[in-house]
């Protein structure tokens, strides 16, 4: 029996993963060793230093026109207050986009997160400077950062992919002149992995993104530039994009909180893909923040009247305040594994500390299991995200089946909702990934990302929140990690994570479909307990 389930494993785990392996490798070589995309990456690289010398010298103009100015209070500055500090004009719109430029290169230096300076965050910061009070946004003068697959009118939008260079978008996708309109400065593009269908942040144009934390550690990704530089505190605000997991893991592992919304409420219209048309797991945008009611005031921003008017595909569901500030007692279900991968001992600590603190607070607390997770990952989301072997991302082909396909994944849902329903959840906790991976794991061992991957599967709302670190009793008890099948899958796991002490560990929070102010609610509720918790008495 334990021969049977170690074929069982590795039928599971390896071939989804050797598959998705020949398919980036099959991409890389493609798009590597044409000669007219090989031209394109000395030139694209070239591009970039361009750019970065014009950020650093608007820097250097806009500390001419304030010379003593400190930049530490600034950046210490929580979202909201630095926002009301600007509306106030307590803060001059120049003294914020100086302060985060000076730090947003310095964390490149560290950590190779940029991809571009967006030139035209110094025009944008001289219209705002125009508007009345009256017509001041709620993101007002607060400079963002954007993944590398937000269009940006002018800009290449590359997904790590040598042949989307030197094509620069026509104009601003929705979520980013959504943004602008509501005041906030886009100043940045960040690093991603290649083709965004990796949880590490490497591509062969612009390299590897490093966790700040701890060098030899990957990011997260494939939204791992926005995790990197928020962690350093080199931006305040970041839009991400998720399809497995790729907001909310380099959220985790760097320290920071993150949410993937549910598909088709944020508008995904100029947002770039390797592989565009994916119906059961579909990629989803979200922002990046330090904290919860920063997540939550980029949502009331982008949940407006005004995207829907640019695409109408999007409903017009506006941010609803009385479920995000609701205080009544939640029905929480929780589980400390999937049941496919064992989570390290952090994972398992986290969830059970965040547990215990919602349970003394008042809160009912019941266990769950997730239904059929071997089947949801290998037959469903692997199958979703490479349903025709990976023949879309090569050439272009249509997959077979893929109606069947998609049926199955309805009915998994359904499945999934029922069980919910039947203990009468309001949400959801589980463990996140955690800690974070040495640089070149996530690909042995991208089995493990699904229990993040499941609520893109399921198509839930799901953000994480940071509440602890790798003590050194987590580092002892994971010298005797195995791992439910033994093999050099659970192998490599271990390895990846160990020598973590004092890095983030964080949970995940999950809501039901369109629930996404409840998931907020819910992850505001865990960062209050905890931060409730590390107060001194």
């Amino acid at each position: 029996m334990p021969g049977v389930i170690w074929l069982s494993h590795s039928l599971v785990v390896l071939l989804p993963v050797a598959l998705l392996g020949v398919v980036l490798l099959g991409a890389t070589m493609l798009f590597w060793w044409q000669a007219p995309a090989w031209s394109k990456i000395p030139r694209a690289q070239k591009r970039r230093e361009e750019a970065l010398r014009r950020m650093a010298a608007l820097a250097e103009r806009l500390r001419q026109q304030e010379p003593e100015l400190d930049p530490k209070p600034i950046l210490e500055l929580p979202l909201e207050k630095l926002v009301q500090k600007l509306l106030a004009d307590e803060l001059s719109l120049e003294s914020v986009l100086c302060s985060y430029l000076e730090e947003a290169m310095k964390v490149h230096q560290e950590v190779n997160c940029l991809t571009d300076f967006l030139d035209e965050c110094e025009e944008q910061l001289q219209a705002l400077k125009k508007l009345k009070k009256s017509e001041r946004g709620l993101l007002y003068g607060v400079p963002i950062s954007l993944k590398d697959v937000y269009d940006c009118m002018g800009h290449d939008s590359t997904c790590g992919l040598a042949q989307f260079l030197e094509k620069p978008a026509a104009k601003d996708g929705v979520i980013v002149k959504v943004l602008k309109a509501q005041g906030a400065i886009p100043f940045v593009k960040t690093n991603i992995s290649q083709t965004l269908l990796s949880f590490d942040c490497s591509n062969p144009i612009y390299g590897q993104t490093l966790n700040p934390q701890n060098l030899k550690k990957t990011s997260g990704g494939s939204s791992g530039g926005e995790g990197a530089l928020l962690a350093k505190g080199g931006s305040i605000l970041g839009m991400g994009t998720d399809t497995g997991g790729s907001i909310r893991i380099p959220a985790s592992f760097c320290g920071a909180c993150g949410i993937r919304v549910t598909g088709y409420r944020l508008s995904n219209s100029g947002v770039a893909s390797a592989v565009k048309g994916r119906k059961a797991v579909v990629t989803v945008a979200g922002p990046l923040a330090w904290d919860v009611e920063s997540l939550a005031l980029c949502l009331r921003a982008l949940l407006s009247e005004h995207m829907h008017r640019l695409d109408p595909t999007v409903p017009f569901l506006p941010f609803r305040e009385e479920v995000y500030s609701s205080n009544r007692p939640l029905r929480i279900g929780y589980y400390e594994s999937d049941g496919f991968t064992q989570p390290s001992p952090s994972m398992a600590r986290a969830v059970k500390l965040t547990s215990r603190l919602l349970r003394d607070a008042g809160h009912q607390v019941i266990p769950f299991s997730v239904p059929r997770t071997e089947y949801a990952f290998f037959h469903l989301y692997t199958g979703s995200l490479l349903a025709d072997g990976g023949a879309s991302l090569l050439e272009k082909l249509t997959p077979k089946k893929l109606w069947e396909q998609h049926t199955a994944v309805e009915e998994y849902q359904q499945e999934f909702i029922a069980k919910w329903r039947s203990l009468d959840l309001d949400v959801l906790l589980s463990p996140a990934l955690d800690p974070a991976f040495y640089v070149g794991y996530p690909a042995k061992v991208q089995a493990s990302s699904f229990y993040l991957g499941l609520y893109n599967l399921l198509n839930f709302p799901a953000g994480v929140v940071p509440v602890t670190t790798v003590t050194p009793q987590d580092e002892k008890e994971l010298a005797f990690y195995r791992g439910y099948y033994r093999d050099h899958v659970d192998k490599s796991f271990q390895e990846a994570v160990r020598g973590s002490v004092g890095l983030p560990v964080a949970v995940q929070c999950i809501a039901l479909p369109w629930e996404e102010e409840l998931c907020l609610r819910f992850m505001k509720e865990v960062e209050t307990l905890v931060k409730s918790k590390m107060e001194p008495k």
